[in-house]
C-alpha cells in the first residue's frame, strides 16, 4: 500500500515536472511526462493502460520533439537567420534560465541577435533574425505543450474508460 502511494506520487511528480519542463529549456519535459505516465501504467500492471496506449504516448513524445525542432528551424529560416543565430538562440535560452521567466523569454531573442550581429554586423538583419528565431521557438513550445496535454488526456482516457 505504502509502496503504491510512493510510486503514484513519483509518477505524478514526474508528470508535473515534465509539464514545467516543456516550457523551461534544459529540462526534458516530454520525456519526463512520458516516464511518469509509463510508471503510472506499470503501477497498475498495464491493465488499464496497455501497449497500444504506450505506443501512442511514445509517438506523441517524438512528435513533440520534432515539432519543437522544426518550428525553431523554420522561424530562423523564414527570417533569414544564420545557423549561428539559431545556435545563439539556444545558448541564450540556457543562459536565460538563470534569470527566471524573463530570462527564458528574452534569452533566445538576445542570443540570436548577438550571434547574427557578430556574423554580419547589421543590426536590422540581426533584429529580424532574433524575432524570427524567437517566434519559431515560441510556436514550437506551444505545440510541445499542446502535445504534452494531449499525452495526459490520452492516458486519462485509457485509464478511466
Amino acid at each position: 500500500m505504502l509502496t503504491s502511494i510512493l510510486l503514484w506520487t513519483l509518477a505524478l511528480l514526474l508528470v508535473a515536472v515534465g509539464v514545467a519542463g516543456t516550457i523551461m529549456p534544459g529540462l526534458p519535459g516530454t520525456v519526463l511526462v512520458l516516464a511518469g505516465l509509463i510508471l503510472a501504467a506499470w503501477i497498475d500492471g498495464f491493465s488499464r493502460v496497455g501497449a497500444p496506449t504506450v505506443v501512442v504516448l511514445v509517438g506523441l513524445t517524438l512528435l513533440a520533439y520534432a515539432a519543437d525542432f522544426i518550428a525553431g528551424a523554420l522561424g530562423a529560416k523564414r527570417s533569414g537567420a544564420s545557423a549561428r543565430a539559431a545556435a545563439g538562440a539556444g545558448l541564450g535560452a540556457l543562459v536565460g534560465l538563470f534569470f527566471g521567466i524573463v530570462g527564458v523569454l528574452i534569452g533566445p531573442f538576445l542570443g540570436a541577435v548577438l550571434a547574427e550581429l557578430s556574423l554580419h554586423g547589421n543590426l536590422k538583419r540581426a533584429g529580424r533574425a532574433g524575432i524570427g528565431t524567437w517566434l519559431g521557438m515560441a510556436v514550437g513550445a506551444a505545440i510541445k505543450v499542446s502535445l504534452v496535454f494531449m499525452m495526459i488526456a490520452v492516458f486519462v482516457l485509457a485509464y478511466f474508460i
